[in-house]
């Protein structure tokens, strides 16, 4: 299973790479990005997401920014865990080099025997560098059900 999740991280990682700035080629690559660090987090595959988040990540999870390493310990000491993570709905905003993808998203996970439901509002901000799209910053508030 890791070795079909890393193939899909070298996948969008090459379709990035090969990608335009264009606005139609860009949208479509940094989603493939979103859905591989939703794979690689619910697979607790700390490789898989070095190889999307940037050096310099700043993630915001409940009001606490997080580092990189940070973020990487978090998931690394999880342990594995069922999660399956579904986008509802995004949008992907270019601004030269970087890229501003709002969205939703709906997690369902299995915590101390508990299925747990959640909603997530998230904004995530990715620049092109090095000839790739790495996040360099994101966050998430979850949203209360109706």
């Amino acid at each position: 299973m890791t070795g079909r999740l890393l193939i899909t991280v070298f996948a969008a990682v090459v379709c990035v790479r090969s990608q335009e700035h264009g606005e139609h080629g860009t949208a479509p690559a940094i989603l493939a990005m979103e859905e591989a660090w939703f794979e690689g987090e619910s697979r607790n595959d700390n490789h898989a997401l070095d190889l999307i988040f940037d050096n310099d990540l700043v993630y915001i999870e409940q009001g606490k920014p997080l580092t990189k390493g940070e973020y990487l310990s978090r998931i690394r000491l999880a342990g594995p865990h069922s999660q399956q993570v579904v986008l509802e709905g995004s949008t992907v905003r270019t601004f030269g080099s970087s890229a501003v993808v709002v969205g939703v998203y709906r997690e369902k996970s299995v915590k101390d025997g508990r299925t747990l439901l959640n909603r997530w509002r998230f904004v995530d901000t990715w620049v092109h560098e090095r000839g790739t799209w790495m996040l360099v910053a994101a966050g998430s508030s979850r949203v209360a059900d109706k």
